[in-house]
């Protein structure tokens, strides 16, 4: 799901306390006006109904449009909040050398920008979006993957979400350790301060809130595989689609 709860692109099947009709009404009229608003504006539009989204247990503010920007769903009625002073990342498994990052190693490490398209499997497409971050394949080599491993398997520290790549998916050069989105530090709302990016594929492989990364011996299915989704997201190969690659 973008925008609020974990991966991005997903469809939101908690349950919660009713909207009350005011505050509804008041979203419908927020989400709206992100038709017309100027550019400049739209930063400030999303950083709202993320805010809303955050706070939504019903998966509403899902259904509001946000004038050509990120929409919002979820799959836990919270989450919470990581910064410098408590995020850490985890990697290991089937690996040599565990290692736990703090968010200023992670920024210490060789980054690299990508500019693609993000594309939903709902249908929604952000253009040229940029990320910026650690190759995977970086983390992967300090930790010495074992020759027993086929796959990596990602967690978020919203308590719910998962992904999952083969060790050749995880390896490709456009496939982040996002830091930075927009030329901004990656917000809450966006799955920061840390999210998988996996710019070929379609967004719910991108993982929000990252907390952890495990080196498998085979593929296990994350969240909304376990739901349906294709395991090898690839956008318009896969899930029945056609959308234009995101290159």
């Amino acid at each position: 799901m973008d925008d609020a709860t974990p991966g991005d692109d997903e469809h939101g099947d908690g349950r919660g306390a009713p909207v009350g009709r005011r505050i509804l009404l008041g979203m419908l009229g927020l989400g709206a006006a992100g038709m017309a608003v100027a550019p400049w504006a739209q930063r400030g539009l999303e950083s709202a109904l993320g805010a809303v989204a955050d706070k939504d247990p019903t998966g509403v503010t899902g259904l509001l449009p946000n004038g050509g920007g990120f929409r919002y769903y979820s799959v836990t009625s919270s989450v919470p909040h990581k910064d410098d002073t408590n995020y850490r990342l985890t990697v290991g498994g089937l690996v040599d050398k565990p290692a736990d990052y703090r968010l200023a190693e992670l920024r210490a490490l060789p980054q690299a920008r990508l500019v693609r398209d993000v594309q939903c499997v709902t249908g929604w497409r952000v253009p040229k979006t940029p990320f910026e971050g650690v190759r995977l394949s970086t983390l992967l080599d300090a930790a010495g993957v074992s020759p027993r491993a086929k796959a990596v398997r990602f967690t978020c520290f919203d308590g719910a979400y998962s992904e999952s790549l083969t060790l050749d998916q995880a390896r490709r050069p456009d496939v982040l350790v996002a830091l930075r989105m927009r030329d901004e530090p990656l917000g809450h709302a966006h799955g920061g301060p840390v999210r998988l990016y996996v710019a070929p594929m379609y967004f719910y492989k991108s993982a929000k809130w990252l907390s952890g990364i495990t080196v498998t011996d085979e593929v296990r299915p994350g969240y909304w595989e376990d739901r349906g989704y294709d395991v090898d997201g690839w956008v318009g190969k896969s899930n029945g689609r056609d959308d234009a690659p995101t290159v």
